[in-house]
């Protein structure tokens, strides 16, 4: 049997000169700082993680919607103890790897002149922060800077893949902060240029999956930055959000502009589709942002501004739900339905335009940050 990433991460001597390298040594030990007690159910196999936008924090609850990890303060603080604006979270072993996007200005009431923060986290099971690329309310493209790094993904070789979306680059980045390889890159062409992109995954063909929001495509490039597949639903794709590679070779799209989550086979034809407008309470523009396929089927959607996280069969029926139901809106002038809401213990009290959503454990189409991740 493989070893689980925790395990590998305190067993092997290259990592370990990387740890001392980086300052981060606390990494070996997954044990929780000071007298902090982790509840028995934390980084269970099944959990759901989710970044919960608004509410600046990410949260891990149970499948009954009970919240046994969280790290951040809540809707009101934007320090740099939370998390503002997190627009993902993967688990990482015992560890949580998160992106601060930030906050816009006008879109909550709560930061009405926006909140930076354009930090890629690794945070312990404690709430420390290990390691971190880009800088708290500082902006910028240049050494250890950002501009709003919507999202991160852990690769086998211990790098992060950052969606650094309004620099319109994907940058991967080793753990001493050096930028080993970037897209666009060598790629000049006006055509192949980064608009506003918003989600990166390593293939197993070593290739990257980029949802290129601002030019409504998912596109497939090469290490040397050519792309050899792009994808827009025959034209038809407003708005990717997201995009993963599934096991039978279909790409898997959030089409964010037109509310769903949209399955394509290698030939841009679409093969199952899932809308969450459709209910009569629903917001007008839900804009959901992350549809990932689970292992036995189903999809899990963030629906942003509908303040839910939904998993859905292949029927198109909600299995499970989480936050507050459905209750109209928008709230003028700002885009999120009625039912956004804050609580300490559970998500059914309500989540505030969540923005991404994983089941621990379940990497199905998503690259799994060691090779054993699936095993777990």
């Amino acid at each position: 049997m493989k070893m689980k990433l925790n395990r590998i991460l305190t067993s092997s001597g290259a990592w370990c000169s990387v740890l001392t390298a980086v300052g981060v040594m606390a990494l070996v030990s997954a044990a929780p700082a000071g007298n902090m007690r982790l509840n028995r159910e934390f980084n269970e196999p099944g959990n759901i993680l989710i970044a919960d936008q608004f509410n600046n924090r990410v949260i891990e609850i149970d499948p009954s919607g009970k919240i046994v990890w969280s790290f951040g303060r809540g809707p009101n603080d934007f320090t740099a103890k939370s998390v503002i604006g997190v627009n993902d979270a993967q688990r990482v072993g015992d560890f949580t790897l998160m992106a601060g996007t930030g906050t816009p200005a006008g879109v909550i009431p709560q930061a009405p002149g926006g909140a930076a923060d354009n930090r890629v986290m690794l945070v312990d099971p404690s709430g420390k922060i290990v390691w971190q690329y880009g800088q708290f309310g500082q902006t910028g493209s240049g050494p250890n800077l950002l501009d709003t790094p919507v999202q991160c993904t852990f690769l086998p070789n211990f790098d992060v893949l950052i969606t650094d979306q309004a620099n319109n680059r994907i940058i991967e980045v080793n753990l001493w902060k050096k930028i080993v390889w970037s897209y666009p890159g060598s790629n000049t062409n006006d055509t192949d240029q980064l608009v506003g992109p918003n989600s990166a995954e390593l293939l197993e063909n070593g290739h990257i999956l980029i949802a290129d929001q601002g030019n409504n495509r998912a596109i497939e490039v090469t290490r040397g930055d050519k792309i050899v597949k792009t994808f827009t639903v025959g034209g038809t794709a407003n708005t990717v959000a997201f995009a993963s590679r599934l096991d039978n070779g279909d790409t898997l799209l959030t089409d964010a502009g037109n509310s769903r989550a949209v399955e394509v086979d290698a030939h841009d034809n679409i093969v199952w589709q899932y809308f969450t407008d459709t209910d009569p309470l629903s917001v007008p523009a839900p804009l959901p942002t992350r549809a990932v396929r689970l292992k036995n089927g189903d999809t899990l959607i963030s629906d942003q501004f509908n303040n839910r996280v939904i998993r859905v069969n292949h029927a198109g029926v909600i299995l499970a739900s989480y936050g507050l139901p459905l209750a109209g809106g928008p709230v003028n002038p700002f885009p999120f339905g009625n039912n956004a809401g804050y609580d300490i213990h559970t998500s059914q009290n309500g989540l505030y335009s969540p923005y991404d959503a994983k089941v621990v454990g379940d990497y199905t189409g998503l690259t799994p940050p060691d090779r054993g991740a699936n095993d777990k």
